[in-house]
This record gives C-alpha cells, sequence and structure tokens, in this order.
C-alpha cells in the first residue's frame, strides 16, 4: 500500500513538474497573414507542433509591409518568434537585423529543400506557389490562346486583363523575358510593358479584390495567385489556369527566426514540424500549392494541378524564377515605374 501511495505521489509531482515546464514554455507566437493562410498554419503545422511539445501558438496578422513595418518598431522587444512572409520581403527582414541567421543543423528536414527554397541564412520556404494566366473560357475571344506569355498582348484583349497593382514585379519580368532580357536588366522591357496597357481594365489590390473581379467578369483574363484561383474553382468560379511555355513567376512564401525571440529552440521545433514532408503533402492539399521539400507524396489529382511543382522537370522547366534579392531591391523602383507609366490615366 506504502508503495501504491509513494508511487502515485512520484507520478503526481512529476505531471506537475512536466505541466510546469509547459507553463514556463508559454506559447509560441507567429507573426503571418490573417485568414485562411493563417488558418493553414494553424491546421496544417500548429495543431501537430501543439500535440508534440504541449506549446500552444498564438498569431500576430497583417499585411506583408505592415508586419514588416511592425517588426522595425518592436524591433528591441519582438513581438513574434518566428515570420512568415514572401521570399522577398523575406530579405528586407534580414537586411534590417530583424531575422536570427539559421542554425540548419536543427532543421533536419530542410535537407529535403529543393534549391529554390533555399532562400538565405536567415529565412527558408515553407510553400511555393505561382503567378499565372487565368481566364474565363466563355468569355475569353476567339483566337486568343496563352501557351506564351505573348497572348496577353492580343489586342482582343482590349479593357480585359488585370493583375496585383502591390506587386507589378510579375509583368515587368515577363515584358523583359520577352523582350531578351530578364529582371537583373528589367528596362529592356519597358517599350512591351506600356504596349500592354490598352489592355488592362483594372488592377486589384487583394485576393478578395481579385476574387471580385473574376466573379463579376469584369477582368477575365488575370494574372493571378495559383493558390487564389484554386480557392475560386473551389467556390464555383469556371476559372482555368494554364503555364506559359516560359514558365510562371515562381512565388516562395517563407519563415525565419524573429531576432531576440526567447523561444528560439521553439521555433526551430516549429519550422522542421513545417517541412515534415506528411505536413508538407497536407499543405499542398488544403491550398494547392508547392511543397518545398522532394520527399513529399501528394496524391495524383494534386500533383496534376497546374502551378503545383512535384517532380525536378517541373521547378525546372515550368517556373520562371526571379532572384528574391533582387527582388527585394527592385521592388520600390519596379512599383514607382509601374504605377507612373501602366497604372496612370
Amino acid at each position: 500500500m506504502k508503495r501504491a501511495l509513494k508511487f502515485t505521489a512520484l507520478m503526481l509531482l512529476s505531471t506537475l513538474a512536466i505541466g510546469g515546464q509547459a507553463s514556463a514554455q508559454g506559447k509560441l507566437v507567429v507573426s503571418t497573414w490573417g485568414g485562411s493562410f493563417r488558418d493553414l498554419i494553424d491546421e496544417a503545422i500548429a495543431k501537430k507542433f501543439t500535440a508534440e511539445t504541449g506549446v500552444k501558438v498564438e498569431y500576430i496578422t497583417g499585411g506583408t509591409i505592415d508586419r514588416l513595418n511592425q517588426a522595425k518598431l518592436a524591433a528591441a522587444k519582438p513581438e513574434s518568434d518566428v515570420t512568415f512572409t514572401t521570399a522577398h520581403v523575406g530579405w528586407l527582414y534580414a537586411n534590417d537585423n530583424l531575422f536570427e541567421k539559421l542554425d540548419m543543423a536543427k532543421i533536419p528536414n530542410a535537407s529535403h529543400l529543393v534549391e529554390q527554397a533555399k532562400i538565405s541564412q536567415y529565412h527558408i520556404g515553407a510553400w511555393a506557389y505561382v503567378y499565372t494566366i487565368g481566364y474565363l473560357p466563355d468569355r475569353l475571344p476567339k483566337g486568343v490562346s496563352f501557351d506564351s506569355w505573348e497572348g496577353l498582348w492580343n489586342p482582343a484583349l482590349k479593357g480585359m486583363i488585370s493583375s496585383p497593382d502591390f506587386d507589378p514585379s510579375h509583368v515587368m519580368v515577363v515584358a523583359a523575358k520577352l523582350s531578351g532580357g530578364d529582371a537583373a536588366n528589367w528596362e529592356v522591357g519597358e517599350a512591351k510593358l506600356k504596349a500592354l496597357k490598352a489592355n488592362y481594365k483594372a488592377f486589384y489590390t487583394n485576393d478578395a479584390n481579385s476574387q471580385q473581379l473574376f466573379a463579376t467578369g469584369e477582368t477575365p483574363v488575370q494574372v493571378v495567385l495559383s493558390m487564389n484561383a484554386y480557392y475560386m474553382q473551389a467556390q464555383g468560379v469556371p476559372i482555368k489556369l494554364v503555364i506559359p511555355k516560359e514558365g510562371a513567376v515562381l512565388g516562395v512564401d517563407t519563415m525565419g527566426i524573429t531576432k531576440g525571440s526567447t523561444k528560439a529552440e521553439l521555433a526551430y521545433k516549429f519550422m522542421n514540424m513545417a517541412l515534415d514532408p506528411d505536413v508538407q503533402a497536407e499543405i499542398a492539399e488544403l491550398k494547392k500549392g508547392s511543397p518545398v521539400v522532394d520527399n513529399a507524396k501528394l496524391k495524383p489529382e494534386i500533383a496534376a494541378l497546374p502551378g503545383v511543382f512535384s517532380t525536378p522537370h517541373q521547378w525546372a522547366k515550368q517556373s520562371l524564377v526571379i532572384d528574391a534579392k533582387l527582388r527585394a531591391e527592385k521592388t520600390g523602383t519596379w512599383r514607382k515605374w509601374f504605377t507612373e507609366n501602366i497604372m496612370a490615366p
């Protein structure tokens, strides 16, 4: 009897100790976009992380640049432990000393990262997507096709297309490529891009605005985020996505550890969990994006979707890559030029 009581007492003390440790660890705070992206992280990564560690995940949400600006203001006392952002904006965090240099030995699943997701010493890919041409087949003028990005310049599309106003890099780099250049010498595409101005009807400000323009048919052709297009398809909007022969413009959303975080070890565990092949496959299924590790096993129907890359050939041949560091350096210049030369009446 005494042994049983002693054992019970020891178990109780052990449980209290574990509970105390979990309480001491508190929570992991993740900075991310709101809405479906916050839900994606919570469903695919955070639940498994909490089940494994006992540590809850809380979120700071907001727009890409809004969160960057807030991180600058809070640099002395960071509000988050892990930050999700785009690859090129991640370079802005790194340049402002807002990210810790990563110890890749603490992220063993990162050994399977595809080359396109190895962004920097400070941030690495979490999932990928493309910006490509999406259209409503029943609204497309006769004779228009998108085997090439050149299709956007078809005069039959006058006043019918849209693309993001917040990031013109997609069409600017495409125009440069079609003019024999690339992102580094983007100026060679200026005349080409000016020739596209007549085909523009609108410039969307966010995913919801993009959805509205498609749903109403106001812009039946868009340079669209693939994930958003698949979401709209699920809502009954009959969008068709294509990958032009030059490739779709690759986007990689990344994660880094916020400089000064007191939960760095937990942050490493969280990032490693995000790159688990099963988690990556779940992200692909939930959001219709590309896994950034080469050992994720996708369902055939997911792997077959345009813009979902799961083989080395697809990554190499179907993606149009803009160097993330260059993109960070040029974003301001590109937005200014685009606003003055294409968006202005």
